[in-house]
């Protein structure tokens, strides 16, 4: 149901932040600061500026897990 979906970028807030928070691990992970381990992926579109309709097929391009590429790159 339309009224019962959550925004885009709260999505994305609580697979980052809200993830690394339920963890316990939000000096470490969540988000891209200095001295957090340096995991992020670089997508093949913006989903935060896109339609949501467009985040299906949207995929990984680079994968970096603690600051190393594990694929693409």
């Amino acid at each position: 149901m339309p009224q019962e979906t959550i925004s885009v970028e709260a999505a994305v807030h609580g697979y980052t932040m809200g993830s690394a928070y339920a963890n316990f691990l939000e000096h470490e992970r969540g988000s891209l600061t200095v001295g957090k381990a340096a995991d992020f992926v670089v997508l093949s579109r913006d989903i935060l500026r896109g339609a949501p309709e467009d985040i299906p097929g949207t995929m990984a391009e680079t994968v970096v897990v603690a600051g190393l590429v594990e694929h693409g790159g």
